[in-house]
């Protein structure tokens, strides 16, 4: 991934702006990364797959009630058994 201090993408946006399609661009001050720079369809990309996520807490009657109704449509057979039980062991 490029990566540009404030100061130059600001010096240069055209050329940065170029840049883009070949990939996000990290745009940086002081060394830290402050914002990325993406191609309209790279944004549109990853805006469609945003998904916002909330305690169990926070959900409303009918979003328990969706859930509740909704069903995994696969042609491969499943059950839970096929998960363990406790947190996964690190190596």
């Amino acid at each position: 991934m490029a990566s540009v201090p404030a100061s130059e993408f600001q010096k240069n946006f055209g050329e940065w702006h170029e840049r883009i399609y070949q990939g996000p661009v990290k745009i940086t001050r002081y060394g830290r990364p402050t914002a990325y720079l993406v191609s309209a369809e790279m944004f549109q990309q990853l805006w469609e797959r945003f998904r916002v996520n909330m305690p169990v807490e926070a959900l409303g009657v009918a979003e328990i009630e969706a859930i509740v109704r909704s069903e995994v449509s696969t042609d491969q057979p499943f059950n839970l058994d096929d998960i363990p039980d406790g947190p996964p062991r690190v190596r």
